[in-house]
């Protein structure tokens, strides 16, 4: 059934799991909740959305989001609000199973104060392009004449990769390709890397179970932020033009978090 993926290609897995650590299993099963923790307060998932903000940009720190929430001090509405939507979303994915319509739905609360609401939730209908911060293009995402195609398609490899028995090297290897496949696709107007990783992690949750909430890939991927990013642009400059077989190094990336 996997060798008729549409668009989430398992042609590097082979040599993944060559280089994947043999003791991943083991060291998923160790996760567990921090005691900073309580009913209503998630430690793990405000680091989730502090880090995955601060790679988009977002001027937060771990410390004052963790005051904010668990302990009721007041900040600026502009300083908390996006990681606050984001950890909402979050919250969401944590008590839905993973699908095309609660990944609408997740978005939709995530960019609640990026986007207008008529472009929460829906594909965008404008040409994308990815610069650097000197006005360089770097990247130039997929049409919007193909987004509904290639969405399709995604869901399609979604659907089938959450109905298949998967080892823990072989969830991890799944869900960093979803990450990279949906941010290359880069299907909405903005919160496309947020609600990537989102679903690399929400993945592996519906896989593995809640421990998956636990794994601090986010902080991970922002303390290595230009390692990341220099690992999805391997891939190529153009959407039509993309070479998976360069997606090894970002792959790796996701077990290393552990």
């Amino acid at each position: 059934m996997l060798n008729d993926l549409l668009i989430i290609k398992n042609d590097l897995l082979e040599a993944y799991l060559k280089e994947v650590p043999s003791n991943l299993q083991q060291a998923f099963d160790d996760l567990h909740d921090a005691e900073l923790s309580t009913t209503d307060f998630s430690f793990y998932t405000s680091v989730s959305s502090v880090y995955s903000s601060k790679i988009e940009g977002e001027a937060i720190e771990l410390d004052s989001f963790i005051k904010y929430k668990r302990d009721g001090i007041r900040f600026r509405a502009d300083y908390t609000q996006k990681i606050d939507d984001l950890y909402y979303a979050y919250i969401f994915a944590q008590t839905h199973h993973l699908s095309e319509s609660s990944i609408a739905e997740a978005h939709k609360l995530l960019s609640q104060h990026i986007l207008d609401k008529n472009a929460q939730g829906t594909l965008r209908m404008q040409n994308m392009y990815v610069s650097t911060p000197d006005g360089r293009i770097e990247y130039v995402a997929a049409l919007p004449g193909q987004l509904k195609a290639e969405m399709t398609k995604f869901y399609a490899d979604l659907e089938v990769l959450v109905a298949t028995d998967l080892s823990v090297p072989e969830v991890f290897f799944y869900a960093a390709m979803i990450h990279l496949v949906f941010v290359k696709i880069h299907p909405w107007n903005d919160g496309n890397g947020r609600s990537a990783r989102l679903i690399e992690k929400w993945f592996i949750a519906e896989k593995l179970g809640k421990k998956a909430w636990f794994l601090s890939s986010e902080k991970h991927y922002y303390n290595q932020h230009q390692v990341y990013y220099t690992n999805i642009r391997k891939l190529g400059l153009e959407y039509g033009e993309l070479n998976y077989n360069q997606a090894l190094p970002f792959l790796l990336m996701l077990p290393s978090a552990i």
